[in-house]
């Protein structure tokens, strides 16, 4: 197993419609001829929920940051939606935070200054998007690993 060290915030600047987006990017990135799915999870609204779709193995390194060899060494979740138009919802980014990056933190022992947006590697880029509520969400992060510590809502 990999021993990752930090995760990488994205965005997939299309739509999270009634569909479901995530098997379309995985479709896009093996047209690329990647070997799978760029990221290691996604986040959409599936079936009336908001779920969190499983990508690229967690064994496998990732292809959605070259920059500072992040693939190597970060974990890669996307958001589905553009975050530069609106922010994401509440629920969606709680279901992120509960259900897959504090457990990665946990399992892989990642500290929670090593999240990172993608755009702080890639210069060129907004991901995970303009309106994306950064502190917001690296609050509810750390409300989740020290839930004593949990701010009043």
């Amino acid at each position: 197993m990999r021993s990752w060290s930090h995760i990488v915030i994205h965005h997939s600047l299309t739509k999270d419609g009634p569909e479901v987006s995530w098997g379309a990017i995985r479709d896009y990135h093996l047209s690329l001829g990647w070997s799978d799915n760029g990221y290691h999870a996604g986040v959409e609204r599936a079936r009336g929920a908001y779920e969190v779709m499983l990508g690229r193995p967690l064994d496998c390194a990732g292809a959605h940051t070259k920059q500072e060899g992040m693939n190597m060494k970060a974990l890669g979740i996307c958001f589905i939606g553009n975050y530069d138009l609106g922010a994401p919802p509440r629920e969606m980014l709680m279901v992120a935070v509960r259900r897959f990056i504090v457990p990665a933190m946990k399992i892989f022992n990642i500290q929670i200054e090593n999240i990172h947006p993608h755009r702080k590697f890639a210069l060129y880029k907004s991901c995970p998007g303009k309106q994306f509520p950064w502190v917001d969400f690296i609050h509810m992060i750390a409300d989740q690993i020290n839930p004593s510590d949990a701010r009043t809502a």
